[in-house]
């Protein structure tokens, strides 16, 4: 078996080769799961990803939420490897952090806990497991969140052939509720 370090220079490399940009149309059934899931909520708040290195881009969906009452989020790098979410716009201004990703700038703009995060993934198995990038960032804020908040959904986004048989996993692995491809969830 091949371990993490190993498998994630594999599906990097091949997320780099096969990479595709993916039409609106293919996000219809992440968007009416999020509408079904926000429908008794004042605010709904959606973690999101700042697409980079060839990631599954996500930021068209949010086209489908204009007049609505979410709120998307965008993860901030804080000191001591942890993150946190704060409010985002599509007209905002960004900053690229210490691993060339964008995120928010430093503002006066309120952090908030997300009721879904969609999260990039390196590779996944159909155990919902993830690989991540080896720094642990989301496994440890998504720790963190669970304890406060239960009903919290948690949705990998990755492109259908960054699927693995059965990824190595650790106790600091956080599990996924769901996965999202370009194909739609993965059963």
């Amino acid at each position: 078996m091949k371990n993490k370090d190993q498998l994630r220079k594999k599906f990097l490399a091949l997320r780099k080769k096969k990479y595709f940009e993916v039409s609106i149309d293919n996000f219809n059934k992440l968007i009416k799961h999020i509408k079904k899931k926000n429908k008794t909520k004042k605010n709904f708040f959606i973690g999101l990803y700042y697409p980079s290195n060839y990631e599954f881009n996500i930021l068209k969906l949010i086209r489908n939420f204009k007049n609505s009452k979410v709120i998307f989020l965008l993860p901030k790098i804080l000191n001591g490897n942890f993150m946190k979410f704060v409010e985002w716009k599509e007209k905002d201004t960004l900053t690229v952090n210490k691993f060339g990703i964008p995120e928010p700038c430093e503002t006066k703009k309120k952090s908030h806990l997300p009721d879904i995060v969609l999260v990039p993934l390196v590779a996944f198995d159909c155990y919902k497991n993830r690989l991540g990038y080896g720094k642990g960032f989301y496994d440890r804020y998504l720790f963190k969140l669970i304890k406060l908040n239960k009903k919290i959904e948690i949705i990998g986004v990755a492109f259908s052939f960054q699927k693995y048989k059965k990824l190595p996993i650790s106790n600091f692995d956080f599990k996924l509720n769901n996965i999202y491809t370009e194909k739609g969830f993965v059963k």
